[in-house]
């Protein structure tokens, strides 16, 4: 298979899983609102900025905003044109990315991604808040769930549907650390948040990651927040947790390969099935023995790793070395992108 190819698969499916992470954090976030005491400008903030640091767009959002009120963070996140992050641009560019290998994949796929771009270009904030955010964001998260079960349904399961899989566990992966990471402070008893407060915000974090019901199956119990971090790193069944998308990550990397477990034939199956591996072996003492920031910063770092490594393996070609005379030229758009939510923002269309 071409590095174009491969890119622009790996692309469509990153950018349109992220799409459906953005909405499903917003919709949550606007959902907690109601159901917590009416909230002053401080409260807000401290509601809302745990959301921008989940996406990585904390620094681009106060270039144009002064304060993170939730109708600022939501047309951020949503059909702000300049926010490469925001869901306009992220379904943009998954589209875009399916145009650039109409031939690889199947006539259903290419209709449901061209029939959401359409339906999120005729948007407008005033039509959403006349039709309600809900709908809004369930609309974005039926879109992305008919993408995926069309692309399982419809695609012959060789390289071209595990680089799918490549960019989508991937982007989950790196997802589901964001939102532990930018929530850690909550995981930390406080005296002046009460039990139905922790409880509320507990549960806000298992919708984020649509895994509320599936935890409450799992443990039968109470939301605590130990249960939570185990339920959303360790388990081995869920299919968002980071446990579960490293092993998804790792066997499509293999069947790529086409190299057995034990083994590994470049440096982005060596760091995968090494995660894999720690993430088999740790357990909820492991992670509160270093701290919930720290072990998270530590899983990015390592999910970055992994993602750069695909990178040099399969999808980034480096230039020719030029004369000591000649400039060089500036790096290709899109084809010299790291992982992390702040660096994968260009449209990476090769």
């Amino acid at each position: 298979m071409l590095s174009r190819v491969a890119d622009s698969l790996y692309w469509m499916s990153r950018y349109a899983e992220r799409a459906e992470n953005i909405a499903r954090i917003l919709d949550v976030n606007l959902q907690l609102m109601l159901d917590l005491p009416k909230l002053g400008p401080a409260e807000q903030k401290t509601l809302w900025e745990p959301v921008l640091r989940s996406t990585g767009d904390h620094v681009d959002f106060f270039e144009y905003h002064k304060e993170a009120s939730s109708d600022n963070v939501i047309e951020f996140l949503t059909l702000n044109p300049k926010n490469p992050n925001s869901i306009l641009n992220c379904l943009t560019a998954s589209r875009e990315n399916a145009r650039h290998v109409r031939e690889q994949i199947s006539l259903e796929m290419w209709e449901e991604i061209n029939r959401i771009y359409l339906w999120i270009k005729s948007q407008t904030l005033k039509k959403i808040v006349r039709q309600g955010p809900y709908e809004f964001f369930s609309q974005v998260k039926n879109a992305s769930h008919l993408f995926q079960g069309i692309t399982d349904g419809t695609m012959t399961h060789g390289e071209d549907w595990d680089f799918i899989q490549v960019g989508k566990y991937l982007e989950r992966a790196d997802m589901t650390t964001r939102i532990l990471d930018a929530n850690d402070e909550i995981f930390v008893s406080k005296p002046a948040v009460t039990q139905t407060a922790g409880t509320l915000h507990w549960s806000a974090i298992l919708r984020s990651c649509s895994s509320h019901d599936s935890y409450r199956k799992f443990y039968v119990a109470q939301v605590e927040p130990d249960k939570v971090v185990e339920f959303l790193i360790l388990n081995e069944f869920f299919p968002r947790s980071i446990r579960f998308c490293a092993q998804s990550l790792n066997d499509a990397l293999r069947r790529i390969s086409g190299c057995k477990e034990e083994h590994f034939t470049n440096l982005a199956e060596k760091l995968a099935g090494r995660l894999v591996s720690e993430l088999n072996y740790s357990a909820l003492e492991d992670i509160k023995t270093v701290g919930m920031h720290t072990y998270m910063d530590d899983l990015q770092i390592k999910l970055n790793g992994i993602g750069e490594a695909i990178f040099q393996a399969y999808l980034f070609s480096p230039p020719l070395p030029l004369p000591e005379s000649e400039p060089k030229p500036e790096p290709a758009p899109g084809k010299a992108q790291g992982q992390s939510q702040k660096q994968g923002k260009a449209t990476a269309a090769a």
